[in-house]
C-alpha cells in the first residue's frame, strides 16, 4: 500500500517498554489523529518512525523501509515532522527560513540579502501556510500559530509527503485553530498527515480517522464516532460519560 505502514513496532528503554508491538496503517491522503494519555507512547512512536530512537519491527513509507536509516536519510524519503515547540530561526524572516529549508546552494550571508524573485515552490508554500503577507517579518515576532505554520511550510519546500505533527494547535487562538484545521485538509490532498493531539474538540472537527494509544499499544481505532463509543477509550482516556 502507499502511505505509512507500521508493524509490530517496539521501543524499549532500559527495560521499560515505551512502545509495545504497535500496528498502524495510514493510507495516502488520510488525516490520522493519534491520541492517548501522557505516557501512552505517541511521541515515541513518531520518534521511531523518524529515526530518533532505536526500534524493532517494520516501518515503511510508500514501500521504503525506514528502520535502521539515519534521521537525514529518512527525511530525504519525504518524511517531515514538527515538534511541540516550533523549530524556526527566529532572527530570520519568514522568507529566509523557507529559503534555508529549501536547501538552495547559497552562502549563509547571502540569505540576508533581498532577492528579486521568489522560487515557485517557496511562493506556493507561503500561500499554503497563510504567511505570504508577512514574508519579510522576523520569525521571532510571529504569533504562536504562525510559527507553527512556518515550520510546516519549511517541510513543504522540502517536498515532505508524510507530515508528522506533534500537537500543532497547542496554545493557539480559536481562529488559528480553525485555520490550522483547514490547512490539514488542504495538505492531505497530496500528502499523508498524522497528528498527535490532546485537544478533543479539534479532533472531533478535523480528524478523519483516529488511533488511540494506551500503555504503548493501540487501544482502539476507527472514526471519531466509533472511537468515542468504545468503552475502553472512555475508561482510560475520555473518562466515563464523556460526550
Amino acid at each position: 500500500m502507499t502511505g505509512l505502514s507500521v508493524r509490530d513496532l517496539r521501543v524499549v528503554f532500559d527495560g521499560f517498554v515505551a512502545v509495545g508491538g504497535v500496528d498502524l496503517e495510514v493510507p495516502e491522503g488520510d488525516v490520522r489523529f493519534v491520541i492517548g494519555p501522557n505516557g501512552a507512547g505517541k511521541t515515541t512512536l513518531v520518534d521511531a518512525i523518524t529515526g530518533l530512537v532505536r526500534a524493532t519491527g517494520h516501518v515503511a513509507f510508500d514501500g521504503q523501509d525506514l528502520l535502521g536509516r539515519k534521521v537525514h536519510r529518512i527525511a530525504r524519503l519525504g518524511i517531515g515532522r514538527t515538534f511541540q515547540t516550533a523549530a524556526v530561526f527566529e532572527e530570520l524572516t519568514v522568507l529566509q527560513n523557507l529559503d534555508i529549508a529549501a536547501g538552495w546552494s547559497r552562502k549563509p550571508w547571502s540569505l540576508l540579502r533581498t532577492r528579486r524573485s521568489i522560487p515557485a515552490e517557496v511562493e506556493k508554500a507561503m500561500e499554503t501556510v497563510r504567511l505570504s503577507a508577512v514574508r519579510d517579518q522576523l520569525a521571532g515576532t510571529l504569533a504562536h500559530g504562525q510559527k507553527q505554520w512556518l515550520e510546516i511550510g519549511m517541510l513543504l519546500v522540502q517536498d515532505a509527503r508524510l507530515l508528522l505533527l506533534d500537537e500543532p494547535v497547542a496554545g493557539m487562538s480559536q481562529s488559528e485553530r480553525d485555520a490550522t484545521g483547514d490547512l490539514l485538509g488542504e495538505l492531505s490532498r497530496d500528502r499523508t498527515v498524522l497528528v498527535i493531539e490532546h485537544d478533543m474538540d479539534f479532533l472531533r472537527r478535523y480528524a478523519r480517522t483516529v488511533t488511540v494509544m494506551h500503555a504503548g499499544k493501540v487501544l482502539s481505532e476507527g472514526s471519531v464516532t466509533e472511537v468515542q463509543a468504545d468503552p475502553r477509550v472512555q475508561e482510560v482516556y475520555l473518562g466515563r460519560g464523556a460526550s
